[in-house]
């Protein structure tokens, strides 16, 4: 088994991570070496769900406070192995999120009496679909383990705040007409033809901008696939669209679907149907622990364009933020890399703020 050096410096340990590869559903060795790492500390409790590892302090502190990174990466685009060139780490998961997860790892091994309790959580499954989330399966099975007044995602935010996030609902609408021979189409009724107007309406769609606690989050609505037709010789008798809506985190599921929905008049479209969906998380910034982090940073929060596991947290009604190393721009991307400054400064600053 690879074992992790977590009394190593930030950036080797950031490289040693991204050389361990862990795609989705295949984080079991990674998972290993963390919940070996972390098992020889004797003042952590070490547990593990799936590979999910949690680690806890037990201080009897008035404040808990959890930080929580994901093991897993999107598939490699022949960005392995690490490689470190003018100040920064390049490789698979370096930005997304192998950085924050060092630096986790790094607090894990050198706050041994912390001011706040801490939790830490690895966990797997992010980057797929939600019911895989090993954040989810603690939730569903181990609720107790994410108990806390606070929680910081460690996703990658430039070594900034970003509050809250956005929820997303993805849908299909079906279009039905009538299969007919092309060379007798006008006995048919063409689907795809028909609808041209739903994709004009998403065209033409402005998508609003929402100012919650001075954040200006803007939503988005878009078409991201397109399936229709069996042969070049037949007039579709379907054609399903499926869109993707991103909204802003004072709307419910509820809300978000009826927005969407009574965008297209009803004769426009047969069948609507909500394939996935996540709320978003409200920033909370008037919440005591997000305050004081941001206060003792002394950074301006910006809101977060898109969904991040802070939302399962809000859930829980744990108030949570994203503050991690890394450009989120630079996420899923082959070039992703990850600053040195950024993890040390992200290491340096959580270390003064727990102690």
């Amino acid at each position: 088994m690879t074992s992790l050096d977590l009394t190593a410096d930030v950036v080797a340990l950031t490289r040693a991570l991204v050389d361990l590869p862990s795609e989705s559903g295949q984080e079991g060795p990674l998972a290993d070496a963390v919940e070996a790492a972390l098992a020889a500390l004797p003042h952590l409790m070490v547990e593990r769900l799936g590979n999910t590892v949690v680690a806890r302090t037990a201080l009897g502190r008035p404040e808990r406070v959890v930080i929580a990174g994901h093991l897993d990466t999107v598939p490699a685009a022949g960005n392995l192995p690490s490689r470190e060139q003018d100040g920064r780490i390049h490789g698979l998961g370096a930005c997304d999120m192998k950085g924050g997860v060092a630096v986790a790892l790094r607090l894990a091994a050198e706050l041994t009496a912390p001011a706040r309790d801490i939790t830490y959580v690895f966990y797997e499954c992010e980057e797929v679909e939600g019911d895989r989330n090993g954040l989810l399966q603690l939730a569903r099975h181990r609720p107790a383990l994410l108990a806390a007044d606070f929680a910081i995602l460690m996703e990658p935010s430039d070594a900034g705040v970003e509050a809250g996030c956005q929820g997303v609902l993805e849908a299909e609408i079906v279009v039905r007409g009538t299969r007919a021979h092309t060379a007798r189409a006008w006995m048919g009724v063409n689907a795809v033809h028909r609808a041209a107007a739903i994709l004009q309406r998403l065209a033409d769609h402005r998508p609003e901008r929402v100012v919650i606690d001075g954040l200006e989050y803007r939503e988005g609505l878009s078409a991201v696939a397109v399936r229709a037709g069996v042969a070049g010789n037949v007039v579709p008798d379907e054609c399903v669209i499926t869109v993707n809506a991103r909204f802003a985190p004072h709307r419910s599921l509820a809300d978000a679907e009826a927005y969407v929905r009574n965008l297209f008049p009803a004769g426009e479209y047969d069948e609507f149907t909500v394939t996935d969906a996540a709320p978003g998380a409200l920033p909370g910034l008037d919440r005591p622990a997000v305050a004081s982090l941001i206060g003792f940073l002394g950074v301006t929060p910006r809101p977060k364009l898109g969904w991040t596991d802070v939302a399962r947290f809000t859930e829980l009604g744990v108030p949570a933020l994203n503050y991690g190393p890394g450009d989120p721009v630079l996420a899923h991307t082959a070039g992703e890399f990850v600053p040195v400054t950024q993890l040390r400064e992200c290491e340096r600053r959580l270390t003064d703020w727990l102690r």
